[in-house]
């Protein structure tokens, strides 16, 4: 197994998170490839797990943190490690190194690119982006907000600790609608089938109960509108945010705001 810089030729896997077999992944729109072309040449760096049969088994994607989610100076932000688990597609590529191999890569990176520390993000619930996992291989808690902890490895002694951006937008509702808002930075996939989905139930239920459904989207692919709103990736009904891993079915979501329409009434 190698890691290898991303190269032209693997893009499109690439841009669907090594799950171009999945009918989910035609749902995501264009967005991933709009924050990808915008940031490949402003510090953007994707490394690739390739098996032994050629086949790519894992990916990490890692930015300057200036250009991230989060508040930080002088350090690489890891959006995402990914090795692919799925038997369906090129199989399951797991508990082969690939995570160990991918993280050791992008910090042997950060430290030649002058870099003070390497972060990434984790969840305390054990499944996808643990942040237990980031801890087996030298990284600490540099903040929390709820389940999301902002993990971190410095590399020099005037390192200084990541912060989570604080959430600060408050949407005013219009009066007698089902008040529909989602943020749409465009980095991952499995959330830019949710902003899909949500636009697109909010179109249909409104042709149900005409003037009953808002829906207010927020571009938030460049730092400055994450730092004004606080947020990134997020979709809120009538206020509360819905949690949004893995994402919910298109059903789910239309029911949820159907359900909201028919009281409005």
């Amino acid at each position: 197994m190698n890691v290898v810089d991303l190269d032209p030729a693997r893009v499109g896997e690439y841009l669907l998170c090594l799950e171009e077999w999945s009918p989910e992944m035609k749902e995501a729109g264009n967005r991933k490839r709009k924050w990808f072309e915008r940031y490949k040449s402003d510090g953007l760096r994707v490394k690739l797990a390739v098996d032994d049969d050629g086949t790519v088994g894992g990916m990490i994607q890692y930015l300057p943190i200036e250009k991230s989610f989060v508040d930080g100076e002088g350090l690489y932000m890891i959006h995402c490690i990914w090795v692919h688990g799925y038997k369906e597609g090129r199989g399951n590529r797991r508990n082969r190194g690939m995570g160990r191999a991918l993280i050791a890569a992008a910090e042997a990176d950060a430290r030649a690119l002058g870099a003070k520390g390497i972060a990434a993000w984790g969840i305390t619930l054990p499944f996808w982006m643990k942040a237990s996992w980031f801890k087996k291989y030298g990284f600490e808690a540099a903040d929390k907000n709820g389940m999301a902890v902002l993990m971190w490895k410095p590399f020099t002694p005037d390192a200084k600790k990541p912060k989570w951006i604080p959430e600060r937008f408050d949407a005013a509702p219009e009066p007698g609608k089902v008040n529909i808002v989602a943020f749409t930075n465009g980095w991952c996939p499995a959330q830019n089938i949710v902003y899909e989905r949500a636009k697109r139930a909010c179109a249909e239920v409104g042709s149900r109960y005409p003037g009953k459904v808002s829906f207010r989207e927020f571009d938030t692919m460049e730092k400055g509108a994450i730092i004004a709103c606080g947020q990134t990736d997020a979709f809120f009904i009538d206020g509360k945010q819905v949690r949004t891993g893995p994402p919910p079915s298109y059903e789910k979501i239309r029911k949820m705001i159907e359900k909201r329409a028919k009281k409005s009434k």
